[in-house]
């Protein structure tokens, strides 16, 4: 077999390509945690599959916050080996469940790298807010 420059750049390029794509990162943390999250149990509604296989919520932490507002912090996984976005959004119910407007309910627009996890923080627009919900959206461009 001889030797053909060309091929030989091609399969290099293609090696370095594919090389690139893949990013991994290790990490670590206290075995014994100082600190008890307050996972609070939960009710999901999956509307879209697509985005479900993708990006999953692992759980969510409640906790009060300064001057009595709601905190909330959502951790989310990137189930595919791959760069994903997304979109979320935080809205917020007083103690009778009525939704608050506020510019709160705006949605921002996240990306979590393949097998990842990233916590997503929000905070009630006003110490009124006593419940909440979070959307994730597929579409984020």
């Amino acid at each position: 077999m001889n030797f053909n420059p060309v091929r030989a750049l091609a399969t290099a390029t293609l090696m370095a390509l594919l090389g690139a794509g893949c990013h991994t990162v290790n990490t670590t943390e206290t075995a014994q945690p100082v600190f008890q999250r307050n996972l609070v149990s939960e009710k999901r509604v999956i509307t879209d599959a697509s985005l479900a296989r993708k990006v999953q919520i692992l759980g969510v932490n409640v906790s009060d916050g300064p001057g009595g507002f709601l905190k909330v912090q959502a951790e989310v996984q990137n189930t595919t080996g791959r760069y994903q976005r997304f979109a979320y959004k935080w809205e917020w119910f007083d103690k009778d469940g009525n939704l608050i407007e506020g510019p709160a309910a705006v949605s921002i627009i996240r990306q979590v790298e393949g097998k990842e996890s990233l916590f997503i923080n929000g905070v009630a627009p006003n110490p009124a807010a006593r419940d909440f919900r979070l959307k994730l959206y597929e579409n984020a461009r």
